[in-house]
């Protein structure tokens, strides 16, 4: 994801790669987050990204990030949240690498833990987009306190796993919070995780609120996970992609 914002005569938004066919007007998410910051929508936005739109990556959240940055905001990761309403997407894309977020006394707070350099991560990506909305109102108000109780543990196996791939097992991304509830809007999901982990996979979950899914490996393994992410996807028959990345340390740059 790039951003650049000039100053111009009048608002223009162009778009390239992912999301250009999104609206080019002071309704676009870079036009709103960029006029915010410097105060005035006399601006030339171009946004460059290879981030697929609506399928639970953080395009929004690295889009936020990106523009805040390119007009000068002095805390993008801030400005980021306050538009997204929650830390962790911003943060990821704000810092890079590994990192643990939330909001303490309405402010976000973010840091960085290590991550283990062995890993790598696929991505399965249905040609299917899924509103953030929607998979929101597919949770349930309020959940038993044992399904609370579960996922802090296993969010603890996860963080051990991320830190050493020797300790990451496949139960640590089991959820009862939320992937059984978006089920229902993505019913394969459950086959193509199964098959990630099948074809070596070390675990894997939806990636965000999907309908992306993701698989986490050793660099070893992600070229095998990549290719049966494809046959996975062909088998249920699903249009879409399945790509080898590795994790960027860097997060937001300005140039």
């Amino acid at each position: 994801m790039e951003v650049s914002v000039e100053p111009a005569d009048r608002l223009s938004v162009t778009s390239h790669g992912e999301g250009a066919d999104l609206p080019v007007d002071a309704t676009h998410l870079a036009a709103q987050i960029a006029t915010d910051v410097v105060g005035h929508d006399r601006l030339a936005i171009t946004v460059w990204s290879d981030i697929p739109v609506g399928r639970g990556l953080g395009s929004s959240a690295a889009l936020a990030v990106a523009a805040a940055a390119a007009a000068g905001a002095p805390n993008p990761l801030a400005v980021a949240t306050a538009r997204d309403g929650h830390p962790e997407n911003a943060a990821a894309s704000t810092l890079g690498g590994l990192v643990v977020a939330s909001m303490v006394d309405a402010a976000p707070v973010a840091y960085r833990l290590p991550l283990d350099p062995h890993l790598a991560f696929v991505v399965v990506i249905p040609e299917r987009q899924l509103a953030t909305k929607a998979a929101r109102a597919a949770l349930p108000g309020s959940v038993p306190h044992g399904d609370a109780g579960f996922n802090l543990g296993r969010l603890g196996l996860l963080i051990a796993g991320l830190s050493d791939h020797r300790r990451l097992r496949s139960a640590a991304t089991q959820d009862r919070l939320h992937q059984a509830y978006r089920g229902q809007l993505f019913p394969e999901a459950e086959v193509l995780m199964d098959g990630l982990v099948e074809a070596g996979a070390l675990a894997s979950c939806w990636s965000g609120a999907g309908p992306a899914i993701l698989g986490i490996c050793t660099e070893g393994a992600a070229s095998r996970v990549t290719e049966a992410g494809t046959q996975l996807l062909k088998k249920a028959g699903l249009a879409g992609q399945a790509r080898q990345l590795m994790p960027d340390h860097l997060g937001v740059t300005v140039s």
